[in-house]
């Protein structure tokens, strides 16, 4: 696993593309770290498509996801959300992929991110999450007497699983952009590295 801090001189954006060998990169983290906002920005930043996994599941079932929640239950939708991760990637790779929060912790959706690209986790301090995520209403797994509690119970489960992401960035209240920076500038390290460069 690679840090932002693993930082080298600012990459071409073509040969990045190019290292990356068609493969996706693939944003994991908890609800709130910024998985749309940065992977927006840095599929502009190296002209790749940019996906929203949750938007192609609430188009894929023709409800949102707190419909799906509400009327099929957690277990459906992670059927789904599986279903539409894998298709995403084996289909329109290389692309700029964010994942729901709860999708990397699924053993098969880690196995087929590792297959077809390079999984980014997103992390963000607790306080940070709860900040963010108090400005939309459309987190079913917060619908609780607590969602602070819940929160920081999810991130205390789920922390050991992003961390098996091959890159971990800071997300930080930091501007978007610095993130999209340091995003840029560790797949570049990784891919080197990986390259025996």
């Amino acid at each position: 696993m690679m840090t932002a801090a693993a930082t080298i001189a600012a990459p071409d954006m073509a040969d990045l593309r190019t290292a990356l060998g068609g493969r996706a990169i693939v944003l994991v983290g908890m609800m709130g770290s910024g998985k749309s906002s940065v992977g927006r920005r840095l599929a502009s930043r190296l002209g790749m498509p940019f996906i929203d996994a949750d938007v192609e599941i609430e188009t894929a079932a023709r409800m949102t996801i707190p419909e799906i929640f509400e009327q099929r239950g957690e277990a459906e939708f992670r059927q789904g959300e599986r279903r539409v991760i894998s298709r995403i990637l084996e289909t329109q790779s290389p692309v700029v992929l964010a994942t729901g929060g709860g999708a990397f912790m699924n053993a098969e959706t880690r196995e087929r991110i590792k297959q077809f690209g390079i999984s980014v986790w997103l992390k963000a301090e607790p306080d940070v999450l709860m900040r963010r995520v108090r400005k939309r209403s459309n987190r079913p797994l917060l619908q609780t007497a607590d969602p602070e509690a819940t929160l920081r119970r999810m991130l205390a489960e789920r922390e050991p699983v992003y961390a098996l992401a091959d890159l971990t960035i800071l997300s930080s209240d930091e501007p978007h952009e610095i993130v999209v920076g340091d995003t840029i500038a560790a797949l570049n390290g990784y891919l080197r590295l990986t390259a025996g460069e």
